[in-house]
């Protein structure tokens, strides 16, 4: 047995990593240490612990750690750790979207352009990452049309040129009309685009727009002076302001009592070319300055594109360590910094301000539908956990049930929850219904940091009277107060109020309606979907299923040598037995069950 107060005697005086586990073995936390013997016992420490600190010391079964050579090396394994485990008390990027890339295969001949989601290492040039697809999208149309770069995915060599290049749209390289020099020029030009290298290029092709000029091929020069006015267009479209700095990324953040919001933009060469944003729950009572040190470590992580510097807020505590981190991942001298006047503490401020902008948008809609809930029905509370359940069968058969659940007005699909019913044999809803409310409860009694969570702030009842009725008593038995309420259907099937056990209707807005009804949809998919599967299951059985000593292997060699049950019923024991894995026995077995 693991005793964490002799283990932590153990912990040596070096820098490392350490894992907290539950008792299911679950990694809940990965940190590093520069002193693996005093970070760690700091946890089991009677000292001012923040919330979420007390919940996760409280959840640590035992604990593990790595010695490392030096505090960068620690760093490094514990964002590859982070990476890995994905531990759930760790400042982790949950939002998944996955941005696009411009990428150039600068190792082929006559290279391409094109959008792509997935960075490889093959040698290829990636730029991004494009938060808006449509500009991205926009970026390599420009491309092809002003740079006349081949369209086609697969180059091969081709008896005629195709429609692009008598519409001037490709300098058909597969037909050998350009140089292999002059078509890498012209990539060469789109790479100093793509990296913000405006005044470059546009030198570059004014030089050559005159040397057009003098040689009198004035069709070729007016050809480049368009492009020039292209690229200046495009290029002003991206302009957000004066600041100095051409090669950066600010980092805002703000936080409200549940979420926190961090908002990133990526400035090059002057310009905005995009910016993102995160959220990030339960960690309210985390210090920004290490919600924004996490946050970075998970963020630059797998990046290819980095910038000089990263502007922020806060003086970081981990601020040595990670700019050389930063600096080796992105070959290339990285620094963060936190600016105290001027254009570059307004940029940072703006991004603060954007932040808080994104958040109180996101949460406003989703608060304000919970709060008219609340004042709808006179709750005493803000039902911020909403649960809901449905019955689903066919004349008393394979009959199951869904549980979906809202959060803090949100749907949250991975918390839906799916019942087979264990106790009722005939088509009889509310007994059903009373079956599954009380199982559900019970989990969350037994175990509050399970799989079902807390119990739930309202319980709406996809039903009448009789199914409000059937889930109080669950709750009466269980010991457990929760408010109640049925959505009263029209004739069309939508809900068009609410009900309480006593028959009294509470109508509803049309935005208490559309939440309501995507509630009562969610949790309807549910129920069906797992009663389609269980039927179907069930249906496809057959009466090999229940015969003892013929699991799946030989049931297919039976299947597979005599093509149905009936065939199987009418062969001899002899030709039973020839069968792979058929005894004599069994094959008896068989004809007498059959």
């Amino acid at each position: 047995m693991f005793d964490i107060e002799e283990e932590l005697k153990k912990l040596p005086e070096k820098p490392g990593v350490y894992i907290m586990k539950d008792k299911h073995d679950n990694v809940i936390y990965v940190g590093k240490a520069v002193v693996l013997k005093n970070r760690v016992r700091q946890y089991f420490r009677k000292n001012n612990k923040t919330a979420r600190i007390e919940k996760m010391v409280s959840l640590i079964d035992h604990f593990e750690y790595i010695v490392v050579g030096s505090e960068d090396e620690a760093l490094i394994l514990e964002c590859n750790l982070i990476k890995k485990f994905r531990p759930k008390f760790n400042v982790l990027l949950k939002d998944d979207k996955t941005y696009p890339y411009i990428k150039i295969d600068v190792k082929s001949d006559y290279p391409s352009v094109f959008m792509t989601r997935r960075i490889q290492n093959d040698g290829a040039k990636y730029f991004g990452p494009y938060p808006n697809v449509s500009a991205a999208k926009e970026m390599v149309s420009f491309i092809k049309e002003k740079f006349q770069i081949r369209q086609c995915k697969n180059f091969r060599n081709q008896d005629r040129a195709c429609l692009n290049y008598h519409i001037k749209k490709c300098l058909a390289p597969c037909m050998k009309f350009v140089s292999k020099e002059e078509y890498k020029k012209q990539i060469d030009q789109i790479t100093m685009l793509l990296d913000g290298k405006i005044d470059t290029i546009i030198k570059s092709l004014t030089k050559e727009m005159e040397a057009f000029s003098e040689k009198l091929e004035f069709e070729k020069a007016a050809a480049i002076r368009d492009r020039i006015l292209a690229i200046e267009r495009i290029s002003e479209k991206q302009k957000v302001s004066n600041i100095s700095e051409n090669n950066i990324d600010v980092i805002g953040v703000f936080k409200n009592e549940v979420t926190v919001c961090i908002e990133i933009f990526f400035v090059r060469n002057s310009k905005m070319i995009g910016r993102e944003h995160y959220f990030f729950d339960e960690l309210k009572d985390m210090e920004e300055a290490e919600i924004v040190s996490g946050f970075i470590k998970q963020y630059y992580m797998d990046r290819k594109d980095f910038p000089s510097k990263i502007m922020l807020r806060y003086d970081l505590e981990e601020k040595e360590v990670l700019e050389k981190w930063l600096s080796e991942k992105g070959n290339r001298k990285v620094e963060l910094k936190s600016p105290q006047r001027g254009e570059k503490l307004r940029f940072v401020e703006m991004a603060e301000l954007n932040s808080r902008i994104t958040l109180e948008n996101k949460v406003k809609d989703k608060t304000d539908i919970l709060i008219e809930l609340r004042d709808t029905l006179e709750l005493d509370e803000i039902p911020f956990k909403i649960e809901s359940f449905d019955i689903s069968n066919i004349s008393g058969s394979f009959i199951v049930a869904g549980m979906c659940v809202a959060q803090n007005g949100v749907i949250k699909r991975n918390l839906s929850r799916r019942f087979k019913i264990k106790t009722v044999y005939d088509q009889d809803d509310p007994r059903c219904m009373k079956e599954v409310v009380t199982r559900r409860i019970k989990h969350s009694l037994e175990d509050p940091k399970g799989g079902f969570g807390s119990i739930p702030d309202l319980i709406l009842a996809d039903g009448g009277i009789t199914q409000i009725r059937a889930i109080k008593e669950a709750l009466d038995e269980v010991g457990v107060y929760i408010p109640v309420y049925g959505m009263v259907k029209n004739d069309k099937h939508q809900t068009r109020a609410l009900v309480d056990e006593d028959k009294n209707e509470y109508r509803i807005s049309e935005s208490l309606f559309n939440f309501i009804t995507n509630l009562q949809d969610e949790v309807h998919k549910t129920a069906i979907e797992y009663h389609r599967k269980v039927r179907d299951k069930e249906m496809t059985k057959s009466k090999l299923d229940y015969i003892e000593g013929i699991g799946e292997k030989k049931r297919t060699e039976l299947l597979k040598t005599f093509g149905s049950v009936k065939k199987i019923k009418e062969a001899s024991l002899d030709e039973l037995q020839k069968v792979k894995g058929i005894s004599k026995e069994l094959a008896e077995k068989l004809k007498n069950e059959l």
